[in-house]
């Protein structure tokens, strides 16, 4: 699948139009359900293969946020080989208590992985809790940005937003 067919695809299967709420507290008359193009295993194997050419050549563990970087992850994780880190929005209270499983993350080159980014707001949180517990980050990368002061405020804490689209970008395939 070229890159036009992916846009177009993802912008196909999950644009919606309607009145939502975003994360970031605005409202938004259009939308990206990130789950149903990550529900779709033909654009999921896409969306792999394209942030498999733009990953940091360095990265050493792949860093899923839940609940929508995961399956990304997970689907990177299987076109690169690279080992992966699962990262929950709040420590769990019980088991492990941790907010990242699978792969550690400390000492390690570690490349966050999201969907949809508008300001980046849960991005950044979770970086941070990754650093305080040792990860290296510098790069993140997400299917969507909102283009919404997301790669800003990332740049702001020392970390690089790739984005495989703008929003623009996608609407421009419709």
């Amino acid at each position: 699948m070229t890159n036009s067919e992916l846009a177009t695809s993802i912008f196909r299967v999950a644009h919606l139009t309607g009145e939502f709420l975003l994360r970031s507290g605005t409202i938004s008359n259009e939308y990206f359900d990130k789950y149903l193009f990550e529900a779709e295993p033909k654009l999921l194997r896409s969306i792999a293969k394209e942030f498999a050419l733009i990953i940091p050549s360095d990265t050493e563990v792949l860093a899923g946020l839940e609940m929508g970087g995961i399956p990304l992850a997970t689907a990177l994780g299987l076109e690169t080989g690279l080992p992966l880190a699962f990262v929950r929005k709040k420590a769990k209270d019980y088991g492990t208590k941790k907010v990242s499983e699978g792969a550690s993350v400390e000492g390690k080159k570690t490349l966050i992985i999201e969907d949809v980014i508008t300001t980046a707001g849960q991005l950044l949180l979770s970086a941070a809790e990754l650093r305080l517990n040792g990860a290296i980050i510098t790069d993140a990368l997400c299917v969507i940005d909102r283009e919404s002061n997301g790669p800003e405020r990332c740049s702001e804490i020392g970390i690089r937003l790739h984005s495989l689209f703008t929003m623009t970008q996608l609407k421009a395939y419709k």
